[in-house]
């Protein structure tokens, strides 16, 4: 054989005649016919150059020089079947992608989503990792980031996703119980709702910052209850709690589907953007394209975002 390894199907074929010691039910397990199989073991034998059967016509003996090497080409099969599932493992676990997203944006605005996702790449496995944390990609194991932020984030690959803007936010059952808010300084008469999870919120008030802008004079903008977490003051806008300065995207679903409604045209503009971060190098990897492709194709359709340009 000079060193020549003889092919996979004929030690399978011959490893399956001599456990089963027959031809006809080797071929039935490796779905072959028993002419195929026949034709291996002539193979097989030809290139070792001995006999590995002695053939009755109602039997199937196995030859002295089988019986040695039937163990090991057993343990040899048993070594590639060990080691072509593992690939199979890895390969599946290479299929996975790690985001890590704020709680807000995750329960509003992606999770909604994800089944969208899902069916575009079923082969893909998602791990969502919502915390108000920044992720550390390498400790975290993290794949890819969505930050609300300035863009500042040394070290990594940073691509402006879209602008966030704010718009007082309210259920309709409130504005039936407590009459219709036409013109700003109406805002009096309601609980103020604070999302203080913003980013630079601590610095001024946003409410303070949309009244200003309305040109709204009689209404105080520090009063009312405060959120650290910015669907939780949408859930109690939704509630009839009061009237929230809301994140026109995390509330796109809310207000399509009626639950919130927007009494005033005027939005306060955000100097915060969000933002995807990823590790340098990352945006090569398929499955970041994937995920990638699919949330800016998402985002075009949302009434309240502008997607930046995709950098390519």
């Amino acid at each position: 054989m000079s060193g020549t390894l003889p092919p996979l199907s004929a030690l399978r074929a011959f490893e399956a005649v001599a456990r089963r010691v027959s031809f006809s039910r080797a071929a039935e397990e490796l779905n072959v016919t028993p002419g195929a199989v026949s034709q291996q073991i002539r193979l097989l034998e030809e290139l070792l150059g001995h006999s590995l059967f002695v053939r009755n016509k109602r039997s199937v003996a196995l030859t002295e020089a089988a019986t040695r090497m039937l163990p090991d080409i057993q343990a040899g099969l048993e070594a590639l079947a060990r080691a072509t599932s593992r690939s199979r493992i890895a390969a599946s676990l290479d299929r996975t992608l790690t985001i890590s997203v704020a709680p807000s944006f995750a329960s509003k605005w992606l999770l909604p989503r994800l089944g969208d996702f899902t069916n575009q790449y079923p082969d893909i496995d998602l791990r969502i990792s919502a915390t108000v944390g920044l992720a550390d990609f390498r400790r975290d194991d993290v794949d890819l980031a969505i930050r609300l932020g300035r863009g500042n984030y040394p070290d990594l690959y940073v691509e402006p996703l879209f602008a966030e803007k704010l718009a007082p936010l309210c259920s309709p059952e409130l504005l039936k119980a407590k009459g219709r808010l036409r013109k700003p300084d109406d805002l009096r008469k309601f609980r103020l709702l604070h999302d203080i999870s913003i980013p630079g919120e601590s610095e001024q008030s946003s409410w303070e910052r949309w009244l200003k802008l309305a040109g709204a004079t009689q209404v105080t903008a520090q009063r009312g209850a405060r959120f650290s977490l910015a669907e939780l003051a949408l859930q109690a806008a939704i509630d009839g709690a009061g009237v929230v300065l809301g994140r026109m995207v995390l509330a796109e679903a809310d207000l399509a589907a009626g639950r919130l409604v927007r009494p005033f045209k005027v939005v306060l503009p955000l100097d915060v953007s969000y933002f995807l971060v990823m590790a340098k190098g990352s945006i090569r990897r398929q499955e970041i394209q994937c995920f990638r492709d699919w949330l800016y194709s998402r985002l075009r359709q949302s009434p309240f975002s502008r997607t930046s340009k995709k950098v390519t």
